[in-house]
């Protein structure tokens, strides 16, 4: 028995009647020989940590625009908080952490530059529209290892293209994973950003802690590690008291924090300044989309490789903006259409 298999006989000993095991994994598309160490989960965590598009994470739009304040979350820290929330959880419910972690940083790989303001542009002038869950889901079978992929076992992909939160109820069976552990990292997802952009919002300016309802933060807390603890605390509790496959959260809790996300959206994500910044975004990307698809030479001259066979011009260029960081998608902006000064005699 290799360490590999005194691990899983080890996770099957300890871990919930309800929790994914990694030696009953469905697989993957491509077989690959196991690892003697590492179980599937942690190897697909592992690839998730070392590709491109998880190091890019660091130079994309959260809330604020490329912020100078180093204390503003990026969408990269974004992540490594839904990872830790989301194995507290795990860890609590005795699910599989290594599964839990793995779509945990993985669930915003297909983000655009710009946060949800690059999305919405790549949705509007894409023919075929853009959704950043899907791209996630593209980027690990199609855009990373210049067209190979990395070939991520089931579990995680079916949690990666299930972190969607839309704006209804919580529990919603359209967005529920296969997996307690990736409905675990779908909340988690909520708890994260509900509280870290209360905080960057404060930090900004833009509202103080005192302009939140209060019947919002008496349920949930006045601190960040108030809130999340309430939060975490209740779903774990919740969760272990239903006894399903299935993470659940109280109906007190849960109404605060729907409630606090529409706070957030209507005072912070509109606010004029906030959606001044987004809207001159949008027009970045739908330039560089424009400029790109009207100039195939010279597009296929910066993205070279085809990753897939047939790909039309406008799939790609879709693929390379939504790839950009923010700092990237502004250089090449300012690159292709700001004028530079004459340096001549």
């Amino acid at each position: 028995m290799n360490i590999r298999e005194r691990y899983q006989a080890i996770e099957a000993k300890v871990l919930s009647p309800y929790a994914a095991l990694s030696s009953r994994t469905k697989g993957r598309k491509k077989f690959e020989k196991p690892c003697s160490i590492r179980t599937p989960y942690q190897r697909d965590r592992d690839r998730i940590i070392h590709c491109k598009a998880f190091r890019r994470m660091k130079h994309k739009t959260q809330v604020f625009l490329s912020p100078t304040n180093d204390h503003y979350r990026t969408r990269l820290t974004h992540v490594i908080e839904v990872s830790q929330i989301a194995r507290t959880i795990s860890r609590a419910l005795l699910l599989n952490e290594d599964l839990t972690e793995a779509i945990a940083l993985g669930h915003d790989l297909g983000h655009t530059p710009f946060g949800h303001a690059g999305e919405a542009a790549l949705n509007e002038i894409y023919p075929d529209g853009f959704k950043h869950v899907i791209h996630s889901v593209r980027v690990v079978e199609v855009l990373e290892r210049n067209g190979d992929g990395l070939n991520l076992t089931h579990e995680v992909l079916d949690g990666i293209a299930k972190h969607s939160k839309g704006m209804g109820p919580l529990d919603n069976p359209r967005y529920r994973a296969e997996t307690m552990e990736g409905q675990v990292v779908r909340i988690s997802d909520l708890v994260a950003y509900a509280n870290h952009d209360l905080d960057d919002a404060v930090r900004s300016g833009i509202i103080t802690i005192d302009d939140v309802p209060g019947k919002y933060l008496d349920v949930l807390g006045k601190t960040g590690s108030e809130r999340i603890n309430r939060m975490v605390t209740d779903i774990v509790n919740e969760t272990n008291t239903l006894g399903e496959k299935k993470v659940v959260i109280s109906a007190e809790v849960e109404e605060a924090m729907v409630g606090l996300r529409e706070y957030l959206f209507n005072t912070v994500y509109m606010n004029e300044k906030i959606s001044r910044t987004f809207q001159m975004a949008q027009k970045v990307i739908k330039e560089l989309y424009q400029y790109f698809t009207e100039n195939e030479e010279h597009f296929w001259k910066l993205y070279p490789k085809k990753r897939e066979k047939d790909i039309t011009t406008e799939r790609a260029v879709c693929d390379f903006i939504a790839g950009m960081t923010d700092s990237y998608a502004l250089s090449m902006y300012e690159k292709l259409f700001v004028p530079k000064r004459w340096e001549g005699d």
